[in-house]
């Protein structure tokens, strides 16, 4: 039997240790915001946040998770709800089919945990890891901008153009 805290809540699993903690939030847990992209760690779908920080679920064994708290994007809000970098992404539309967005979402939240008011290199690095088939990485980027604005802070330009 395996104890974790996601999302506040105390959770029991009977899993294997080895089990991905991304079929754990799935299968066991019903949380389905998280998903399977790549099983590599490549892509970002699976991120959700282990201690505000970002990491790929799919890598990371429920086991080695331990003490540490898990939140997924259901803990950030709901559809009723949305928390701020929720409502950020709807307010850029920067959602096409919407498969990415939830561990889009997750990144930014941990990004902006860190700082709110990252530089443009921090933000497009944070973002980095997570992959938009459809193309909205610019409406992504404006969403993280907006929300690290609705809370007090906002991304510094950098003096020279970023590429």
């Amino acid at each position: 039997m395996i104890d974790l805290t996601v999302n506040g809540a105390t959770a029991h699993v009977d899993v294997d240790p080895a089990t991905p903690l991304l079929y754990v939030l799935r299968d066991d847990l019903r949380l389905h915001a998280a998903k399977f992209g790549c099983g590599l760690g490549q892509c970002g779908a699976c991120t959700v946040l282990v201690d505000d920080r970002p990491v790929f679920a799919c890598l990371l064994p429920v086991g080695a998770v331990g003490t540490r708290t898990v939140t997924t994007v259901e803990g950030l809000g709901t559809a009723a709800a949305p928390g701020d970098v929720q409502r950020a992404f709807l307010h850029e539309q920067a959602a096409q089919c919407g498969y990415c967005i939830p561990g889009m979402i997750a990144r930014a939240e941990g990004l902006l945990r860190k700082t709110v008011t990252p530089t443009e290199t921090e933000l497009r690095s944070a973002m980095a890891p997570s992959l938009c088939r459809c193309g909205t990485h610019m409406r992504i980027l404006r969403a993280v901008r907006r929300a690290a604005v609705m809370r007090g802070g906002g991304v510094v330009e950098p003096a020279e153009p970023v590429t």
